[in-house]
């Protein structure tokens, strides 16, 4: 059974810890060297937040890992990574490339580069050293993101914590009213989620209301508030890198029969799925427990997406959980559980979390009531 990733206090050491997880994955790969461009992870493999910036894991020891950066950024990277040499160049890939040895096999994140740029790197290897050859990595990087350690878990409780207060002080202020408009509603939600000490928002705020609640991710526009309706908010807040995600659904003023229905019957799906999250549990058995409460409802064909996501340093990275999912959820992994029922032209539902995998229980991370609600 997979465990929590090893939790250490001092940032330094948690990234030092990351890199030593990856360098152990480079036999695997039969890698002298891993590269490593992509920002986010190499923001979780060495803390740094600039715009330009490559990663070099050796296999010999963390004595021969580097970090390159260009000019705008040497007092960050002096400051972010005090642990790694840094070395200075526009071409950050390439510049780590001239550092390595002839003959040296270096693994690379082929599947987040273009077709473009895999060549052009081949071509800065070629230059640098015919004899240098590049060698796939595969998402190595991204499966160790997988499980959580509790430095970065605190990070998303604080981020779910400033989206629970956000929205329920945008609700006593009454801003969530009719004769507002959906835009209107959610950009008084992310400039609260600054306020409760959110970095940023987690992406573009769906408030969806009326008929528009019935569109999965509906983008808000200036219609209008009305009483009766669904309003459907999906939001999230960014803190220390990390994201949150939450959706509630509520009602203006006054409720009918079917949309109680409705909501009961997602709320129901909402509750199964997260009763099924455990350690070692198919992620493709997750989704189809809550899906079974929806489709014996007779609604299965107006549940139109998978159950839930991973959420870290990206709103949306592995584990999926959805009917194509594939392989089992460890403990320590941050997923949402997110079913919904959309009737076009009338109204949706969706109830969302973000949960933590544990022994046992898992960690509910929003805490912001879900029960059956006009407001």
């Amino acid at each position: 059974m997979t465990s929590l990733a090893p939790s250490v206090t001092d940032p330094h050491d948690v990234h030092r810890a990351r890199r030593d997880r990856l360098r152990a994955a480079l036999t695997d790969v039969g890698a002298d060297h891993a590269l490593i461009g992509d920002l986010v992870n190499v923001r979780y493999l060495t803390g740094f937040t600039g715009s330009n910036a490559a990663v070099a894991i050796a296999a010999s020891g963390p004595d021969d890992d580097r970090i390159a950066t260009d000019g705008r950024y040497v007092t960050q990277v002096s400051e972010q990574v005090p642990d790694l040499v840094g070395v200075i160049g526009r071409n950050c890939p390439a510049t780590l490339l001239g550092g390595f040895a002839g003959g040296s096999v270096v693994a690379v994140e082929e599947h987040a580069m273009t077709v473009a740029t895999w060549r052009a790197l081949g071509a800065d290897a070629d230059a640098t050293s015919p004899s240098i050859r590049l060698v796939a990595l595969g998402p190595r990087v991204e499966q160790l993101r997988v499980v959580k350690d509790e430095s970065e878990i605190e990070l998303l409780r604080q981020a779910c914590q400033a989206a629970d207060v956000a929205l329920a002080t945008i609700i006593e202020r009454g801003v969530i009213v009719p004769g507002q408009t959906e835009r209107q509603v959610a950009r008084a939600l992310e400039w609260e989620m600054y306020a409760c000490g959110a970095d940023d928002i987690s992406f573009e705020t769906i408030v969806a209301a009326g008929a528009n609640s019935a569109v999965p991710h509906h983008r808000p526009t200036d219609a209008v508030l009305a009483s009766g309706d669904f309003v459907k908010i999906d939001f999230g807040a960014v803190v220390g890198g990390y994201h949150s995600d939450m959706t509630r659904t509520y009602v203006l003023d006054h409720a009918a029969d079917w949309q109680r229905e409705i909501y009961d019957l997602v709320a129901a799906a909402q509750q199964v799925g997260r009763e099924a999250l455990a350690p070692d549990a198919d992620a493709r058995g997750v989704d189809a427990a809550a899906r079974a409460v929806i489709d014996a409802a007779g609604y299965g064909e107006n549940y139109v997406h998978g159950l839930g996501h991973g959420v870290g340093l990206q709103i949306h990275e592995a584990p999926a959980i959805g009917a194509s999912a594939t392989g089992t959820l460890p403990c320590g992994a941050a997923v949402t559980v997110e079913p919904g029922v959309y009737l076009p032209g009338r109204g949706g539902v969706r109830i969302e979390d973000t949960l933590v995998v544990r022994e046992g229980v898992p960690e509910l991370l929003t805490t912001t009531d879900k029960s059956f609600s006009v407001i």
